[in-house]
């Protein structure tokens, strides 16, 4: 009797096993696709374009603060004079709310005396002489009255305080870029200026004036 070596027989299930699993590959790589969403630095999804930016909302804010303070401002001598009549209605008149007072637009031309830290003494005709007036031309620029100069930056637009004060500080940064970058502010005393700006009315007889417009004769 001859005997026949019978070969191992190949089950059908182990022959396809290799071909699911790249079918299964495919289709996970597809899937995967389908569900990866490109999003580009600054496009609608970007998450880091929902982050605010204090430079870049300075930058935006500035000019608008600027124009609108320019053709609202009041001359010095006509506003002191308005206010000592009648605070009340001079405020109603020109200011904006906000903040410890009121904010005020104004303009002037005077003779710049002694300073200390880039804030300058400021002898403008018409002014009561119990009034001081004074303007700040950096490197430091304090406070926030150019981001309340016009009533239409608010706490609301914000997350937080910080973001608010952050606001504030990147306008005052815009202004000195905008303003002041060309004005010598270490050879100002003696010399006549010319100023567009805003102060906070705090103390009526002590002015400070953040600058929106400055020029050097």
């Amino acid at each position: 009797m001859t005997l026949q070596a019978q070969r191992p027989s190949r089950r059908k299930g182990a022959s396809r096993a290799p071909l699911i699993v790249a079918v299964l590959g495919v289709a996970l790589v597809a899937a995967m696709a389908y569900d990866t969403r490109i999003v580009t630095i600054g496009g609608e999804h970007d998450v880091q374009a929902e982050v605010f930016s204090p430079e870049t909302f300075g930058a935006s804010a500035f000019p608008e603060i600027r124009e609108s303070v320019e053709a609202r401002a009041v001359d010095a001598a006509q506003l002191s004079s308005e206010l000592a009549a009648d605070k009340a209605a001079a405020t109603e008149k020109y200011g904006v709310s906000g903040g410890t007072g009121p904010v005020f637009p104004v303009t002037f031309t005077g003779m710049v005396g002694e300073g200390k830290s880039g804030v300058y003494k400021v002898s403008v005709p018409g002014m009561p002489a119990e009034t001081t007036v004074r303007v700040q031309t950096g490197p430091a620029i304090n406070g926030t009255d150019l981001r309340d100069a016009t009533g239409t930056i608010a706490f609301g637009q914000f997350k937080n305080q910080i973001e608010y004060q952050n606001a504030g500080a990147a306008i005052n940064d815009q202004m000195k870029k905008d303003v002041l970058a060309g004005i010598d502010n270490t050879a100002l005393t003696g010399k006549t200026i010319t100023v567009t700006g805003v102060f906070r009315l705090v103390n009526p007889k002590n002015w400070m004036v953040t600058p929106v417009a400055m020029s050097v004769q």
